[in-house]
């Protein structure tokens, strides 16, 4: 039913530095393949909350998040900083939302994926 009309849903979830003492400098999110599937994608977008703090709650997987803006950096380069410049200290984390999109009509695929990775130097 959601692939014949087509279908948008929202997820977050939480980038974290799990290092004990470690700094991770210059930390960014990026798409590094979208979805196999032709008829679907995924972007992303920073949470507007600081870091260490708990993301909004969304009412339902079709609720878009108020505030963030989607997009799909698919390198480091253009990678979203998940702190500026300053990185993600020890324990710190950072909250993200995905945006998957079906689209009308599309057709059936087993196993439609795609990675998202975060990169940063540690310090």
């Amino acid at each position: 039913a959601e692939s014949a009309a087509g279908d948008t849903e929202y997820r977050g979830f939480y980038a974290k530095n799990n290092h004990g003492t470690l700094t991770l400098v210059d930390a960014r999110i990026y798409i590094s393949s979208n979805t196999t599937s032709p008829d679907s994608t995924f972007a992303i977008a920073l949470a507007d909350e600081a870091v260490s703090t708990t993301i909004e709650t969304i009412a339902n997987e079709s609720t878009a998040p108020v505030g963030p803006s989607f997009s799909a950096p698919a390198d480091y380069a253009s990678g979203l900083q998940l702190n500026s410049g300053t990185g993600l200290a020890a324990a710190a984390y950072k909250g993200v939302w995905i945006r998957r999109v079906i689209t009308a009509g599309a057709a059936a695929v087993t196993g439609d994926s795609g990675t998202i990775k975060v990169e940063g130097e540690t310090s």
